[in-house]
């Protein structure tokens, strides 16, 4: 890592070291936290993140992925790893955050799971589906169910309305997530009242203020999870999306946004607000841990004041995947979207995903300073 980033990454570790000598304050006053850190922790990332070295005192929540919809009202728990394999892993990630006093919510479904979530969540299948994620809940001992339905069209209200609602009804005391799409800023008016209706139905309502930009007709090159800034040409930011969805009626308590351990590649623009250029590389190749140890230069680091994000812009190619302008988050731009967070009096944010956060080969006590970041921001 080149000397800017480890000055950022030793002001972490201060920070982290200084909460490491005195008493776990998370859940001081009982475990329900008034600020909610809830971090995906997924089967086909086991080996970025090892389990033994999960940092558990800077989330509330694991968020262990995933479950999938399945035709008829089941469920498949191979985990993305396999049939045996994945619920042993799955069994492990939950006993480890009970250990830890931490929540464990079992993640359903995800970007691709559509037909299985129409098909199971349907009239016909609904009961058996609602059978399906409570028997899961009880197998492995999961406190609560995120039911990640992706993309919820307007067609899909209705069934996933009633598919929270009976989910409700049949255990009052499950935790309920639900993460949303965030918002197009040029689009937000008028409010949407839906996700005021059924915020009484879940814990959290968790915007995933991240994949917020592309090259995509009228816009110009732009941040992956902007705090603020937002523009006609760039019409997305986290602030945006939260007015957005407090506007449609959701309280700010039930709330929560979005992080990313990962950044953006885009080739062909040197940083943000530029025409042309395309994404290279994001979710997966992108991961904090890669950037830092890949991608960044001094000479490339920068800062975009309005965004509030951090980013590497350079003429010549950065990295494996021959980067121009790398946008991503790191300590700083986190301690902005934290008090944010507090300013407004949300719920917390989500982590996507945790292991994309682990520089795995640092010495301990130095491996996840996104996490301790998060910590410091959300909830110290």
């Amino acid at each position: 890592m080149r000397r800017r980033f480890a000055l950022a990454l030793s002001a972490a570790l201060a920070a982290a070291q200084a909460a490491a000598g005195g008493a776990d304050r998370v859940f001081a006053d009982g475990f329900e936290a008034p600020r909610w850190v809830a971090g995906y922790y997924v089967g086909y990332e086991r080996d970025l993140y090892p389990l033994g070295e999960l940092d558990f005192s800077a989330v509330t929540h694991l968020m262990v992925g995933r479950a999938r919809p399945a035709a008829g009202g089941g469920l498949v728990t191979d985990f993305d790893i396999d049939a045996v394999n994945g619920p042993a892993w799955a069994q492990a990630a939950v006993d480890a955050a009970h250990a830890a006093h931490r929540k464990a919510v079992l993640m359903v479904g995800g970007a691709g799971e559509i037909g299985g979530w129409r098909d199971a969540a349907a009239a016909a299948n609904r009961a058996a589906f609602v059978a399906s994620l409570l028997a899961a809940v009880d197998r492995f001992g999961f406190d609560g169910l995120d039911l990640d339905w992706e993309p919820l069209e307007s067609v899909d209200r209705p069934a996933f309305r009633a598919l929270a609602a009976a989910l409700r009804a049949a255990r009052p005391g499950l935790i309920l997530t639900v993460p949303v799409g965030w918002v197009n800023a040029n689009f937000a008016d008028p409010p949407d009242p839906y996700w005021g209706e059924i915020a009484p139905l879940f814990d959290r309502i968790a915007v995933m203020t991240y994949d917020m930009a592309g090259p995509w007709d009228g816009w110009q090159s732009w941040h992956n999870a902007a705090l603020q800034g937002e523009a006609p040409a760039t019409p997305s930011s986290v602030a945006s999306s939260i007015a957005f969805y407090r506007a449609s009626g959701v309280p700010a308590a039930r709330l929560s946004m979005g992080l990313a351990f990962y950044g953006y590649c885009w080739q062909g623009v040197t940083g943000p607000r530029q025409s042309g250029g395309s994404v290279a590389a994001g979710d997966g190749a992108m991961s904090y841990a890669a950037i830092a140890t890949s991608y960044a230069e001094p000479a490339a680091e920068a800062w975009d004041a309005a965004a509030h994000v951090p980013y590497l812009s350079s003429a010549v190619p950065l990295g494996p995947a021959g980067c121009n302008f790398v946008s991503y988050d790191d300590a700083r731009s986190i301690a902005d979207k934290g008090a944010f967070a507090r300013a407004q009096g949300l719920g917390g944010t989500i982590i996507w995903t945790i292991g994309q956060g682990h520089l795995g080969k640092r010495p301990a006590g130095q491996r996840d300073p996104l996490l301790q970041a998060v910590r410091a921001a959300f909830l110290d």
